[in-house]
Order: C-alpha cells, then sequence, then structure tokens
C-alpha cells in the first residue's frame, strides 16, 4: 500500500477543485442543467469557508459537455455557477473563478480535463499560481491526471490505493 503525506500548505498556494461530486452531487449518467438540480454535498460550504482562509485562491475547473450535447446552454451553466458562488459566500467562504469545458470528450479539446487548458485560464488570470504550489480535489482519473500533467498534488474524493483520498471536502479541510 503506497503512503502519502500531504504537502505543508500556506497561504501563498491555490486550491483547485472539480465541482460535480466534489462540491455537489453529481447526477449518475445526467448533468446538472439547473439550479433545482443543484445540490451541496454536505459540510461543503464549511469546508470551503475553511479553504478560504487558508489558501491564496480557490478556483473550480469542470468539464461540462452537456452544453455541447445541447441539454444545457452556457447561460444554464452560468446560473447554476452564480448559485454556487453566492451559496459559498453567504455561508463565509469564497471562489476566485470558475473555469469550464462544454466540449465533447471526443473533441480531446486542451480545454478538457485531463489536459491543462483551465490551468492555464486560471494562470493567465491570476499569475501568481504556481501549479507547485498547488492542489486540485477531484473524484475521476481526469482530474487525477489533470493534476500529474500540472505538477499538482492531487486529492481524490473517494477510495484510492494510487492516490492520496479522502472521503470528502470537509474531510480534506480537516488534515490542512
Amino acid at each position: 500500500m503506497m503512503t502519502f503525506s500531504v504537502p505543508q500548505i500556506d497561504n501563498s498556494w491555490t486550491l483547485f477543485l472539480d465541482r460535480d461530486g466534489v462540491i455537489n452531487k453529481k447526477l449518475e449518467g445526467n448533468y446538472v442543467k439547473s439550479i433545482e438540480e443543484f445540490e451541496f454535498l454536505p459540510e461543503v460550504l464549511e469546508a470551503i469557508k475553511l479553504f478560504s482562509k487558508r489558501f491564496h485562491k480557490i478556483v473550480i475547473v469542470t468539464n461540462q459537455q452537456g452544453i455541447s450535447k445541447r441539454l444545457m446552454s452556457e447561460n444554464d451553466l452560468e446560473k447554476v455557477h452564480h448559485h454556487l458562488v453566492q451559496e459559498v459566500q453567504r455561508h463565509g467562504g469564497r471562489i476566485d473563478a470558475i473555469y469550464f469545458a462544454p466540449q465533447l470528450a471526443e473533441e480531446n479539446s486542451s480545454m478538457r480535463k485531463p489536459n491543462i487548458g483551465m490551468a492555464l485560464a486560471a494562470k493567465d488570470e491570476f499569475p501568481s499560481i504556481d501549479f507547485q504550489k498547488s492542489i486540485m480535489v477531484g473524484d475521476s482519473i481526469s482530474d487525477m491526471e489533470f493534476a500529474y500533467n500540472t505538477n499538482m498534488f492531487a486529492v481524490f474524493i473517494g477510495q484510492s490505493e494510487e492516490y492520496f483520498s479522502v472521503d470528502s471536502l470537509i474531510g480534506f479541510s480537516q488534515i490542512i
């Protein structure tokens, strides 16, 4: 069994978060297309409040191919993200930016995880981001590959012997 140690972080670090399955309940075989379908996972708002005190920047990076599949519009997604940010702020936390990739998986867009386009967009907007002082929290192999491809520390939500893993975002907030 592999052992992992969490890096020593300070307030110069950046936290990258996947959305579905990390922040909100994932709709298996479907997409969160409206505020009504968006449901925060337990204690996520508290975790983000704690992260807001620890991290320099908090950025969401999310693949959203439901847009290219015409199951929702970019405007629908923007409403969901506006709601997410408002709720985080209402609970004392912050999200500095949200990047999304609307492309289909088969397009192999540089923006879709595991490719690093969203990380590069974040660094363009916030030049102080240092990928070697960043953590990516996700619930899929593509999230872990995204972290690897950018030289970030990877945190897997769920059970894994290959990656540093925790059961939830609040669980991760309690060990850093």
